[in-house]
């Protein structure tokens, strides 16, 4: 009998990440097989409450096996508190419809205007603060960004431009591109920012086209990512963080503060070192935006405002983030 070589029978790694990006676990039963714990279906809700689990394999791949209360598993498995319903907590946590400016666009902030770029993410975070965000009607780049471009154009006050969403890398590079070359006659703009969870979650994103792209960009880049533990990190996130740093771009986090996940200051400290050992600074450590479905992620003021003394006390300040919440109309970040 002839059978195939060892060579033959492995499959090449896929490094597409439009492929990998299709190719996440989106079944909870999936998720909780995928890492040991498929005999756990009791920790699941009866349905999804409205918002799906989407996570990519790699992320999975760094979770602990067999352990429920994995951090990054918390982050993304769908919980049956999810359903709870809590006095002071809103679809629109933050004011984001009041700030709307323009189809996909929100102006809360002097100088600065934001763009939804996309309603797609590689992962669904619990927590997040867009759970319940109209995406279907509110993308700046449909139409070839003509309308975000007509804002910025008819505000001469605006010299950084936000991409969020969802999340801006979840679009091809050839439509970012549309993006920088309608910036082109704009040269009140001098800042572009990228609010991106994609070099953590599927750093394969971080390719050779959208590094071509992004190191012809010209203006001051800065890539702010979103990482909540150390876990979080690997090679490949390295790598990734390494390129866009080689392509021109400040590489900044953001952190949530989450229950079970990273309140503890020995949990922080090493999620400040690890980040900086990838080439990122601390930026933000979030308290919890009160979004309807996340009340069980909250830590109360006085624990966050001591742990954030006790990073002071065993880290060098540009290590330790800022410890703030958003609150809607406020002129900027609030801090605690």
């Amino acid at each position: 009998m002839i059978t195939a070589s060892p060579s033959a029978r492995l499959s090449p790694p896929v490094s597409d990440w439009r492929e990998l990006w299709r190719n996440a676990i989106t079944d909870p039963a999936e998720l909780l097989q995928a890492v040991g714990l498929g005999d756990r279906t009791d920790l699941l809700p009866p349905d999804d409450a409205g918002f799906a689990l989407r996570v990519p394999r790699g992320f999975v791949a760094r979770m602990h096996r067999r352990d429920p209360f994995d951090p990054l598993l918390l982050q993304v498995l769908p919980q049956r508190l999810e359903h709870d319903r809590v006095e002071g907590y809103a679809t629109d946590a933050v004011g984001d419809m009041a700030a709307k400016t323009g189809h996909g666009i929100l102006h809360k902030y002097d100088g600065r205007a934001l763009l939804i770029a996309s309603g797609s993410c590689a992962v669904n975070c619990r927590y997040c603060f867009r759970r319940h965000f109209p995406y279907n009607e509110e993308i700046a780049a449909a139409s070839q960004w003509r309308e975000a471009l007509s804002h910025v154009r008819a505000d001469p006050s605006i010299r950084e431009l936000i991409l969020s969403g969802g999340d801006p890398l979840a679009l091809a590079t050839h439509k970012l591109q549309e993006l920088t070359q309608g910036l082109a006659d704009l040269p009140q703009v001098i800042r572009l920012r990228i609010h991106t969870r994609l070099p953590v979650v599927l750093p394969e994103r971080i390719d050779a086209a959208f590094i071509g792209w992004l190191g012809a960009v010209p203006l001051q880049k800065v890539v702010v990512l979103h990482a909540n533990h150390a876990n979080e990190f690997d090679t490949s996130v390295d790598a990734a963080c390494a390129k866009l740093r080689e392509a021109g771009a400040t590489l900044l986090n953001q952190s949530v503060l989450l229950r079970g996940i990273n309140d503890h200051a020995d949990t922080l400290a090493e999620l400040s070192e690890r980040m900086f050992a990838a080439g990122i600074l601390p930026y933000y450590l979030h308290q919890l935006d009160r979004v309807q479905g996340a009340a069980h992620f909250e830590v109360s003021d006085s624990i966050a405002l001591e742990l954030e003394q006790a990073l002071r006390a065993r880290l060098p300040g540009y290590l330790v983030p800022r410890l703030v919440r958003e609150v809607a109309g406020d002129p900027g970040k609030r801090p605690l």
